[in-house]
């Protein structure tokens, strides 16, 4: 088994990734940590607990992180999760509470522990990198139980939140850059899951709606409906659930290993993640000095995803 931890700001797709997570045989859930993003802190840990009971997995903990970016104002994605986060669906709430622990000590611990043990955590970053960087730079030496970060964040090309920049790093720019000269300083591999392959992962209305018999299975139904609904489409991605089909199936995913720096200015370009696509010599040369190297996604089996998708959650 793979252990993995995620670090989410539960709305819909990453609801999608959870049940993913939390029921795939070869995946080992350590922990879920929260941290403010799609909704607020505290929607996202009633979100997280929700969606791990409904998956049959209550003995993962979760901690609360933090509740707002580094330096910028807080800023949700209501208009795409519902005023929940959780599409508004009136699903049963879960009444267990959170570990006591904050989510970088719980990140910490846990990680310390897997570098004790030589059993090294795959990391699965959902949500703005704000848990991510406060932990590498209070607590570097806890790198030591990370095999490799994977997060969905970012794009090579296009936006969401803004016409440059993905909703996950423009949220905390400042905190996708520390994570990236971190994982540059402390060799931490990294894959970047982004916009570029965000939506080609899909599951038909038919296919979710063949879904049932366990809570499962029937809120899987509702999170493809509630996208569908909101795309106006037939269909809904599972988003940040290919990250972790990635890391399940890494032969599903075609990377390219690039350069890649946050732009941290720029009035219509702040937040976007820029990936140096030139020559060697060009970015040897650059005076901005060496970036992060890192994996970034160029193109997803999107249909060998969904049925690994659609698989595990039934």
């Amino acid at each position: 088994m793979k252990p993995v931890i995620l670090d989410v700001d539960t709305g819909l797709d990453d609801a999608c990734a959870l049940l993913l997570a939390a029921r795939h045989p070869e995946l080992d859930l350590k922990a879920v940590t929260c941290v403010g993003g799609n909704v607020g802190i505290d929607d996202v840990v009633r979100n997280t607990l929700t969606v791990l009971d409904a998956a049959g997995r209550p003995d993962v903990p979760v901690a609360r992180g933090a509740a707002v970016p580094l330096i910028q104002p807080v800023r949700s994605a209501r208009h795409v999760h519902g005023e929940d986060g959780l599409g508004d669906l009136d699903w049963p709430r879960s009444t267990r509470s959170t570990d006591p622990r904050h989510a970088v000590e719980l990140l910490r611990d846990v990680l310390l522990d897997a570098a004790a043990t030589g059993e090294l955590i795959t990391w699965i970053p959902l949500a703005p990198l704000t848990n991510i960087a406060l932990l590498l730079r209070t607590y570097p030496e806890a790198a030591r139980g990370l095999r490799e970060i994977v997060f969905m964040g970012g794009a090579a090309g296009i936006g969401n939140a803004t016409a440059a920049a993905e909703f996950n790093i423009w949220t905390d720019p400042e905190a996708a850059a520390i994570v990236l000269a971190a994982a540059r300083d402390l060799g931490i591999a990294v894959t970047m899951y982004g916009l570029d392959v965000f939506y080609d992962v899909v599951v038909t209305l038919e296919q979710a709606r063949a879904l049932s018999g366990s809570p499962s299975a029937e809120l899987a139904c509702k999170l493809i409906e509630k996208r569908s609904e909101r795309y106006q489409s037939d269909g809904g991605s599972i988003g940040d659930g290919g990250a972790v089909c990635a890391v399940i199936d890494p032969s599903g995913l075609t990377t390219q290993e690039y350069p890649v720096r946050i732009e941290l200015s720029g009035s219509w370009s702040r937040g976007r993640t820029i990936v140096d696509t030139r020559g060697a010599s060009d970015v040897a040369n650059d005076p901005h000095g060496p970036a992060a190297t890192i994996r970034v996604a160029t193109a997803v089996d999107g249909k060998r995803y969904a049925e690994l998708w659609l698989a595990t959650v039934s």
